[in-house]
């Protein structure tokens, strides 16, 4: 049995209040004003286009205040609508300027000043209202006499009869003066639906409303409609956009009464119900009854993705529209919290499903974007390692530039900026004389650069290759002293020797399995997709090459070149080549295998795959693919039975559907299946899904499966 979880009529907030309106007779719009002042309303609305501000010329009147009231507009007794009342509250703003000012702004047009010091004051107010679908502007002419004219006091208001909106409708309103001389004001009027007016018989599409509850159930959500069984209604559950028109999630046409169940992973703040009776002219109420509910904000943030679209663009997509705020942080590897680059970078609003830049003049796999509500951090993803591989060693620097050409360097780390040269005990200061030498010889990769300053991204790998060559330079010595000691003990060195086999083994396995990722350049959202699998991979102790994070080497040597010395690198560490097949991949392998040759200019240059083929088949051919060689598909882009047959000669594995027989099959040959391949399959599967979803599902499209109710997607 259901539990009451909430009580919904279709009336404004939880607790519904019947509200007494009211009563205009008439049709027309009307305006009036505070004693002392004069008004007029323009016989037509206007075009609503607020214009940029400007200066004002001296004494101004000013929108203050808006306020809002509900009436009824009635043709006759039982033939009302339902309309919104506003009163625009006036101040006087600005001073009079000195004589010469006067001067100079004596042949301005539309001052607003009649004779200085002691004339009336006149203002155009504008009136905006949107109510999706409908939006209009209404023009109001004020004029206030000079005994009335007080700087920085209120001369009275100005009230507009009235605006007509939809039941259960979501009003905006914005009021501001012709010439804008300040920001304009706004306000948001939630209007009831029938069960919130206690005049409802007097409104016609009010009397064959079915009466709606909403209660939980554990953590499902039901929506009960009480009706008889004759009545007829139509059922939409829709996300509401603050901009554009709704997103629609499930319709019905139903009979009787209904009781529909919510998933809790379904709700987020502005999903929303829209009901209304199957009969002509019949008007749609809309209630959303999820804005506040935690579980409905959690869901939005956790439905909530970061997409890349070029290197200095991306948006934020999600449901729903979300107060936040983004901004770029470096994400050194080691597991270090990611560092905000504020400043010298700033915090920037956010708007879903709008596209946003960042001024960088390069990528980088350890550029990161953070995205706040609230000051607390909801969302982080690092956009450009997919592309450009996975986290670098390599040091930040931020460069200040001051007056007079004066510059500073300080060097990013977990304990703060280490300002360069110094004598601290870290990492960056112990090498930051190298660091200043390669910044001054081009070595450092330039990310942004302003007149306030500059990033720069410098690579330490050399340096660590240097203190390891020392480290194994040391352990050759041991090992030869070593040796000459075992020589002197024959009868201890076999047992030495197979210590020193099985530690070798060990840290063969530690070092990770060499793997070659092989796909054909269908597309850019592929090639992201492949970007993201290999990023993926190299979570795990793995070593994935893919000549996607190879283009400078790549356009060096050419791709034949370069892929014969990968697989051969490859197969002489006793690691795996993977055959990532797309439907580009299967028609190039098909060509091939008719022609012996592929068509010219069919991909582009950087396709390793084409350029692999000449040597992949000849494997193939002759047997030797079969412990060297998997294939791998994407689930919905690939049947595996459309892979050629001479290439299923090696398993070929669905992805993410197989992930754990996948991962499994890129081990060691002879190494035992970990207790932990489980884990690390569900550990690909969840890096590589917003990358799946973003190439099956493009942003702004609805993924099928995620419509709510029964028979979600299903419409009528």
């Amino acid at each position: 049995m259901p539990v009451p979880w909430f009580l919904l009529s279709l009336a404004l907030g939880r607790s519904p209040v019947v509200l007494s309106l009211e009563r205009l007779v008439g049709s027309q719009d009307a305006t009036h004003c505070s004693p002392g002042l004069s008004c007029h309303l323009w016989d037509s609305d206007i075009l609503c286009l607020p214009g940029d501000i400007v200066p004002a010329p001296g004494p101004v009147l000013a929108p203050t205040h808006l306020q809002t009231e509900l009436v009824l507009r009635c043709q006759k007794e039982t033939d009302c609508d339902l309309c919104l009342r506003v009163a625009v509250h006036l101040a006087v703003h600005g001073h009079w300027e000195e004589p010469e000012d006067e001067e100079k702004f004596g042949g301005a047009a539309d001052s607003g000043v009649e004779e200085p010091r002691n004339a009336s004051l006149q203002a155009q107010v504008v009136l905006s209202f949107q109510a999706y679908p409908t939006a209009r502007c209404v023009l109001l002419e004020v004029q206030v006499p000079a005994a009335l004219v007080q700087f920085g006091q209120s001369v009275g208001s100005v009230v507009y009869d009235c605006f007509e909106a939809a039941l259960g409708s979501e009003v905006r309103i914005w009021s501001y003066t012709q010439p804008r001389y300040e920001k304009e004001l706004n306000h948001t009027q939630q209007l009831p639906d029938c069960r919130g007016l206690e005049v409802r018989n007097s409104i016609p599409s009010c009397w064959a409303l079915p009466w709606l509850n909403v209660s939980a159930d554990g953590d499902n959500v039901h929506l009960v409609l009480n009706v008889s069984e004759e009545q007829h209604f139509g059922l939409s559950l829709y996300w509401n956009q603050v901009q554009g028109p709704p997103k629609p999630r499930w319709h019905k046409n139903l009979t009787g009464p209904q009781i529909i169940t919510l998933n809790h992973t379904d709700l987020v703040p502005c999903l929303c119900i829209q009901v209304w009776p199957l009969e002509p002219d019949s008007v749609r109420t809309n209630i959303c009854p999820f804005r506040e509910d935690p579980r409905a904000h959690r869901n939005l943030w956790q439905a909530a993705r970061l997409r890349l679209l070029t290197l200095q663009s991306w948006l934020l997509d999600a449901p729903c529209w979300l107060p936040a705020e983004a901004a770029l942080c470096w994400r050194a590897p080691g597991g270090d919290p990611c560092q905000p680059l504020v400043p010298p970078l700033s915090w920037e609003n956010v708007t879903v499903d709008k596209v946003l830049e960042f001024p960088l003049l390069k990528g980088h796999p350890n550029l990161c974007v953070q995205v706040n509500s609230s000051e607390k951090l909801q969302l982080q993803e690092c956009l450009w390692a997919d592309s450009l591989g996975p986290l670098k060693d390599d040091v930040l620097l931020l460069e200040t530039r001051g007056p007079q050409d004066n510059r500073s360097l300080c060097a990013l780390e977990p304990s703060g900026c280490t300002s360069l040269p110094s004598k601290a005990s870290t990492r960056a200061a112990r090498l930051g004389e190298y660091l200043l030498q390669d910044l001054q010889s081009g070595q450092c990769l330039q990310l942004w650069d302003d007149d306030l300053g500059a990033l720069w991204a410098c690579p330490m790998d050399k340096y660590i290759h240097k203190r390891w060559a020392l480290v194994w330079l040391a352990c050759l010595l041991f090992a030869a002293a070593l040796s000459l000691i075992l020589l002197l003990k024959k009868d201890h060195a076999k047992g030495w020797l197979r210590l020193l086999k099985q530690d070798v083994r060990s840290g063969a396995a530690a070092r990770g399995r060499a793997a070659l990722l092989l796909y054909s350049a269908d597309d850019s959202g592929f090639e992201r997709l492949v970007g993201a699998l290999a990023s993926a991979l190299c979570q795990l102790p793995l070593r994935v090459a893919v000549d996607l994070w190879s283009r400078r080497e790549l356009s060096a040597q050419g791709p034949v070149a370069w892929f014969h010395a990968q697989r051969r690198q490859t197969l002489q560490e006793g690691g795996v080549v993977v055959l990532l097949f797309s439907p580009g991949a299967v028609a190039l392998c098909s060509e091939w295998l008719q022609d012996g040759v592929s068509g010219p200019g069919a991909h582009g240059p950087h396709d390793a795959f084409r350029a692999s083929l000449s040597c992949v088949l000849p494997d193939f051919l002759q047997g030797r693919a079969p412990g060297s060689y998997v294939g791998a598909c994407f689930d919905r882009l690939l049947h595996p039975d459309a892979v050629p047959a001479l290439f299923r000669t090696v398993p070929v594995f669905t992805l993410p559907s197989q992930l754990p027989d996948f991962l499994g099959a890129l081990q060691q040959p002879r190494a035992p299946r970990s207790g932990r391949l489980l884990e690390r399959a569900e550990q690909v599967s969840r890096a590589l899904q917003p990358a799946l979803d973003s190439y099956f599902h493009p942003p702004g499209t609805p993924a099928p499966g995620r419509g709510v109710g029964p028979g979600a997607g299903d419409g009528t």
